[in-house]
């Protein structure tokens, strides 16, 4: 079975497609059994359709080609339900030679364009931290000069800068700029934030009878046309006040850090969105240049003498802001969340700037997280232009306040979803009584997703073995997403699909043909950093290997007591190597990370696909030598030659490592002699894979050039397997990697010692 070629026809990665019947086998699978979902995945030639989804009246499952026709009644049998529905009237000519697409067997996923008023254009306001120098902020302005020529003309905007105050800026043309200033150091609700502004909305006067009502500007939204406008309206006036926008005229007293109100200024955007555009696919974009230290949210003291906190605070309960923060942040995410609104960081600073304790905001609001050193770094710019890139109808590649909800049938129950999601609290006969990841619901918010956005989603096997399903039987799920698109349309996505059922007990084979050991590995990674919210790092680790072991003793085949004979299926055989990669990865190792790195590091695992959550697990190392083209080597320090270039892809960071006779070669200008066209083309051919690599990813990933014993090469040694280390027997006959950490091959040992033990 070729999981890929299935992803491509769905966007769905499944761990098991094949499940036991019952609830007992189910339950001796060890791997969760769930699903990667890309809600919006691209498909070719799929079209939008112009009409109404047909919905069942008992589960309001939606029309698809699983269901049961009877053409000559005009009705049709739900698959999840069994209920007998009419079909509607305009549905009158249909038959075995008229089907509409819905029913075509191919089109097993459809969109519908929705007939319900278009939502107002997406909104975009810009927080600016002014605590920054005047090059830095040269940066932002140059930065988001260009973010305006990539949003569309119609596109609302708005600006917020902050230093020790908030200033909130008029954008309606007027003799003289105007802004509105807030204190930094006090929390203010969204109400205070109205009515400081002057945009709480009047009751609108009703018009004589008879007469028709005026249409209100921009659906009389109390905050548009002063503070959010469309591009076209206020691009000059916007521009001018980026131009005249200047560090902070606080400054700050010696030994301290600047007076910086992030908290502050956030609640105050959060307030101008929630009254001027609810429930309207809009962006807070929050360009970041250091930490909190004035007002809510603040992160650490202002005094110097007061370090950041670190990992280590963490383990000794040592951190005095910490939960505040998290609380303060949280809770603007709840009311983003609850207005359809997302929070992005972009943060530019050689220090931590708290991302860490906004992370759980950005998350369930489906925003961005970008790293860089400074707001003048390529990161930071390219990040900011591919994120507001359109396509060829000029609409932006991001989908806005969007729900998706998942129906099953009776046999299987949903236990939760981890990802860019929040609860919608729905509960329904399809929710499960164990929790996974964010249960309890059967509908998720996603605030933003685009077409990579991919969500997890857990589920158990209900049926009891007293009731077996009949051989061959089949079990169906339906992921409904309903989206506001980037033109304003309201949008239908529905992707239904069906899985075969066996008996677990004697179908083990059967059973093991269907596991996908990288979507399994996947499932298993985002638990396991979900775990990270609330269970020590340790407990985690050895959770890992329990159920890495108890797999290998469930689906091996060896002799008991006898580790040698120990052999696992091609289809179980990587699992192993990705559960040592993700032990030693950045998700649950936190040594030489900061709490900020940690948390961006999360978050983008959290919506990834499997193909780039595996890069990030396990990365990819591709050897260029004079002996050929390109070949992938083995993760290993055993790959490292004197004389090849090897290319790793992190997925974070993308490692061009030049090995030492490379190195002194490019260093002597070989590649400068016509005579040595072949090694300028060797030194080319790498550098442009790697810009290959990142060419479709946000945020940006960092480009490493470096040498075999540079400084630089701990980037490619930090994720090679340590074969040879200062320890072992190969010592001194090549490249060695100085840690004490065990290698794959003595992990893999321990494995088999533990998963053949009687």
């Amino acid at each position: 079975m070729d999981f890929q070629e299935s992803e491509a026809l769905d966007g769905l990665r499944f761990s098991w497609n094949v499940w036991p019947s019952s609830r007992i086998e189910a339950t001796r699978m060890v791997v969760p059994f769930g699903v990667i979902v890309t809600p919006l995945h691209k498909l070719e030639g799929m079209p939008v359709l112009p009409y109404e989804p047909v919905t069942c009246k008992g589960c309001s499952a939606v029309l698809n080609p699983y269901c049961r026709v009877d053409f000559q009644a005009r009705i049709w049998v739900c698959p999840f339900c069994y209920q007998r529905n009419h079909f509607p009237q305009h549905y009158h000519g249909i038959s075995e030679q008229n089907l509409p697409a819905e029913l075509y067997s191919t089109y097993s996923t459809v969109e519908y364009g929705l007939a319900t008023p278009p939502s107002g254009p997406p909104a975009f306001l810009f927080v600016v931290d002014t605590c920054q120098p005047e090059e830095d902020l040269q940066g932002v302005r140059d930065a988001l000069t260009q973010a305006l020529s990539l949003l569309p003309e119609s596109a609302l905007v708005g600006l917020v800068t902050f230093g020790t105050m908030v200033q909130v800026h008029e954008l309606k043309e007027s003799e003289c700029p105007r802004s509105y200033v807030f204190r930094g150091d006090k929390e203010v609700s969204a109400d205070e934030v109205a009515q400081l502004l002057g945009i709480t909305l009047a009751t609108p006067q009703q018009p004589p009878r008879g007469a028709p009502a005026a249409a209100a500007p921009f659906g009389g939204a109390p905050g548009v046309g002063r503070f959010l406008l469309p591009i076209s309206e206020c691009e000059y006036t916007l521009t001018t006040a980026l131009e005249e926008i200047r560090a902070d005229p606080w400054g700050r007293a010696p030994n301290h850090r600047p007076l910086r109100s992030t908290g502050a200024a956030l609640g105050v955007a959060v307030g101008l969105m929630e009254k001027s555009v609810p429930n309207v696919g809009s962006r807070i974009m929050l360009f970041l240049s250091g930490p909190c230290t004035n007002g809510p949210g603040i992160v650490v003291d202002p005094d110097l003498s007061f370090p950041m906190r670190s990992h280590q605070d963490f383990e000794k309960d040592n951190t005095m802001y910490y939960k505040r923060a998290v609380k303060y942040f949280n809770g603007l995410g709840g009311r983003m969340v609850n207005n359809g609104h997302v929070l992005d960081i972009f943060a530019c600073s050689l220090d931590q700037v708290g991302l860490a304790e906004a992370k759980n905001a950005v998350d369930s609001t489906g925003g961005l997280m970008v790293m860089a050193e400074e707001f003048t770094n390529e990161i930071f710019k390219k990040s900011l232009q591919r994120m507001l890139q359109s396509d060829e109808q000029g609409n932006l590649n991001m989908a806005f306040n969007a729900s998706m909800e998942v129906l099953t049938t009776k046999e299987v129950k949903i236990s939760g979803a981890i990802g860019p999601v929040s609860s919608l609290k729905k509960k329904s006969a399809c929710v499960g009584e164990g929790e996974i990841g964010i249960g309890g619901t059967s509908q998720w918010k996603i605030c933003s997703l685009n077409s990579k956005t991919a969500v997890a989603v857990y589920f158990e096997v209900v049926n009891q073995h007293s009731s077996p399903v009949p051989e061959g039987q089949v079990f169906f799920l339906q992921f409904v997403t309903q989206y506001q698109h980037s033109s304003g349309q309201r949008r239908l996505r529905v992707c239904t699909t069906a899985r075969r059922w066996v008996e677990g007990q004697d179908n083990t084979q059967e059973l093991a043909a269907g596991f996908d050991q990288e979507a399994a590995a996947v499932l298993m990674a985002r638990l396991a950093v979900f775990k990270t919210e609330h269970e020590d790092a340790f407990d985690i680790l050895r959770w890992l290997d329990r159920m890495l072991i108890r797999l290998g003793s469930k689906f091996g085949e060896f002799q008991k007591d006898d580790a040698a004979s120990f052999r696992l299926s091609a289809n179980f055989s990587i699992y192993p190597q990705f559960m040592f990669h993700l032990r030693r990865s950045q998700f649950l190792q936190v040594f030489n990370n900061s709490p900020d790195e940690t948390a961006f590091f999360r978050l983008m695992l959290n919506r990834e696909g499997v193909l780039g959550s595996l890069i990030m697990i396990q990365p990819t190392l591709l050897s260029y030598s004079f002996d050929g083209p390109p070949v992938p080597v083995l993760l290993d320090v055993s790959s490292i030659g004197p004389d090849r270039i090897l290319l790793l892809d992190s997925y974070f960071n993308v490692v061009v490592h030049y090995g030492a006779t490379i190195a002194q070669w490019r260093k002597l200008g070989y590649q400068n002699d016509p005579a040595h066209e072949h090694f300028k083309k060797l030194l080319e051919t790498p550098v442009q894979d790697a810009e290959a690599f990142i060419a479709d990813r946000c945020p940006i990933p960092k480009v490493i050039e470096c040498d075999q014993g540079g400084s630089q090469a701990r980037f490619l040694l930090a994720k090679l397997n340590p074969s040879a280390t200062h320890n072992s027997q190969q010592f001194g006959q090549g490249e060695v990697i100085f840690t004490d950490d065990v290698s794959l091959q003595v992990f893999t040992d321990h494995l088999a010692r533990l998963a053949v033990q009687s």
